[in-house]
């Protein structure tokens, strides 16, 4: 099966009117803040929350469109752009589902203008029914290849998938642990505010901060159990988690190095540390899956497994080079006896 031209498309404006959106309410943080680095310290928790106008964006927001930026370039020509559409509709749903009792909700005001609460929620609502639609597409955006060249899904090669299974799987595993932790430690009353946003100090358009983790740990695990078995999606999912580790895990090093908490890591209290320790290695373990994802997958083989021909099968003969697995046009036919 291939993804469709018309779904390609379709995807692709998709993912364009969600960067719009998303880059629009980061410039009218931009024009509200005295300075762009004040904007960024205040994605990466050092700004304040009380303040008489305080910017809407978090943290998510330059993630999501550096996501839906390179989903909208890339969906045309990529062969895991079903999985791309359905990764991008599957993280923007689950990151902007609270917004729809958060900012409704009576412990928000104060905290922005009536008129601005409304547009928000406006957007929230318009923004996860594009993510609706992007599920949509990618599973009824699917053909028959109509030619010799249609794109068809792949698959992370095998040292790939080991990699992402690894390093995502360890990532999951660590903020299950660390929401856990903090399940014993608030209390389930104060728990579930801290997953539902209630009395939560936060942006306007944030995300409750368990809720987040629990998405980030859903999405790795995903992921990895998908890498481990070569699953086409593997690819586009692990790379929208390994961007969210990577945004997480850079504010947080950014954090420490501007209050030299690598220089006084000893001075840190045990949690401290532990925590520093989980957010640096979730930005490692993101840039490197990340980096290790984004190579070209491999095709899959009549009679292949998860990771290439079955045991014991040739591989097909490819257009233009023989056995050697290589691509290009089918060689001319050859010319009638006497041409």
């Amino acid at each position: 099966m291939i993804f469709t031209r018309g779904a390609r498309i379709t995807g692709a404006v998709l993912c364009a009117a969600l960067a719009v959106v998303t880059a629009a309410w980061i410039v009218r943080d931009l024009m509200e803040t005295d300075r762009p680095v004040d904007l960024w310290w205040f994605w990466a928790g050092q700004g304040d929350v009380r303040a008489a106008a305080p910017p809407v964006t978090s943290l998510l927001d330059p993630v999501l469109l550096a996501v839906y930026a390179i989903v909208a370039g890339t969906v045309m020509r990529s062969a895991v752009a079903a999985s791309a559409l359905f990764a991008t509709g599957v993280l923007t749903f689950a990151v902007r589902l609270p917004g729809l009792w958060v900012l409704g909700s009576s412990w928000m005001d104060g905290r922005a203008s009536d008129e601005l609460r409304t547009r928000a929620l406006l957007c929230a609502f318009g923004v996860l029914a594009v993510a609706v639609a992007l599920i949509v597409t990618a599973l009824a955006g699917r053909g028959v290849p109509d030619s010799a060249y249609g794109l068809t899904p792949t698959r992370p090669a095998q040292g790939v998938a080991v990699t992402a299974f690894l390093l995502l799987g360890a990532a999951a595993g660590i903020w299950a642990a660390w929401e856990v932790y903090w399940g014993q430690r608030l209390g389930l009353d104060a728990y579930l505010d801290r997953v539902t946003g209630e009395s939560v100090l936060m942006p306007l358009l944030g995300t409750p901060p368990g809720w987040l983790n629990a998405a980030i740990v859903l999405l790795c695990l995903a992921a990895a159990v998908g890498a481990l078995f070569g699953t086409p999606f593997s690819r586009p999912l692990g790379m929208v988690a390994s961007a969210l580790l990577v945004g997480v895990g850079g504010a947080a090093l950014a954090t420490a190095l501007r209050y030299e908490q690598l220089d006084r890591f000893a001075e840190l209290t045990t949690v401290e540390q532990l925590s520093l320790a989980s957010l640096l290695f979730g930005l490692g373990a993101g840039a490197l899956a990340l980096f290790a994802l984004a190579r070209r997958g491999e095709e899959d083989m009549p009679g292949a497994g998860p990771y290439g021909p079955a045991w014991g099968q040739p591989e097909p003969e490819r257009y233009g080079q023989g056995g050697s697995g290589g691509f290009g046009p089918p060689p001319p036919s050859s010319p009638p006896p006497g041409w």
